[in-house]
């Protein structure tokens, strides 16, 4: 998505096209072809705000279409997320259930956090993109095997290599929620050391406790 400075300094660009339009039209009739200052100044005044108009359209086109493609990855995200719930009463191993609903539970939060900070989606955007509907196309097939009671050496491996595939699967989506809220946690820690710095500048000893003493 685009965050509010990248959509300020579009609007910059903007004026600046439209201005180097503007003065384009001004310049030409006023000084190669020898038209009045005032009417040169309108043409170039109606070319600048022409300019204008397209620039901000093109913009807001933009914008409404990013926004679009945001709503729709959400959505697509949590109608996954939903399936991937529902394969827990499918599956029969306990142990691949429990990691199930971890990765379910862990998916909410990450959509969770996204939809409160967007600023933070073009971080985990492959998350999205790719890694949850994976990990359902792997949890189908899974499923589909686990239901046919095949007893062949392939249908076991690839039993066996599918539980530990959504092992480190269930991991690395808690990593990656981890990671979502990595910066946040390395400011607040630099914000309240340097508050603990005021409070003992100011004569507060926050290693003490504070005793309170009558006056007389």
């Amino acid at each position: 998505m685009k965050n509010k400075e990248g959509m300020e300094f579009n609007m910059k660009n903007s004026s600046i096209l439209s201005a180097i339009i503007g003065g384009t039209f001004f310049a030409v009739p006023y000084l190669g072809l020898s038209v009045g200052i005032l009417p040169s100044l309108a043409i170039g005044a109606v070319a600048f705000g022409a300019g204008e108009l397209v620039f901000y359209s093109k913009e807001k086109k933009d914008e409404i279409s990013i926004n679009k493609d945001f709503k729709d990855v959400l959505l697509e995200a949590k109608t996954n997320n939903k399936k991937i719930l529902s394969m827990i009463p499918k599956i029969e191993d306990n142990e691949l259930k429990n990691w199930i609903k971890e990765i379910n539970e862990t998916i909410s939060k990450i959509i969770d956090t996204i939809e409160r900070k967007p600023e933070k989606y073009r971080d985990i955007e492959k998350f999205f993109d790719y890694y949850v509907p994976v990990t359902l196309n792997i949890l189908d097939k899974y499923d589909e095997i686990e239901n046919q009671g095949l007893n062949s050496e392939d249908s076991k491996k690839f039993m066996i290599q599918t539980k530990k595939m959504i092992e480190k699967i269930n991991i690395a989506f808690k990593n990656q929620l981890s990671n979502l809220y990595q910066s946040d946690i390395i400011n607040l820690d630099a914000e309240m050391k340097v508050f603990d710095n005021m409070l003992k500048s100011d004569g507060y000893d926050t290693n003490s406790d504070f005793n309170i003493q009558n006056k007389q």
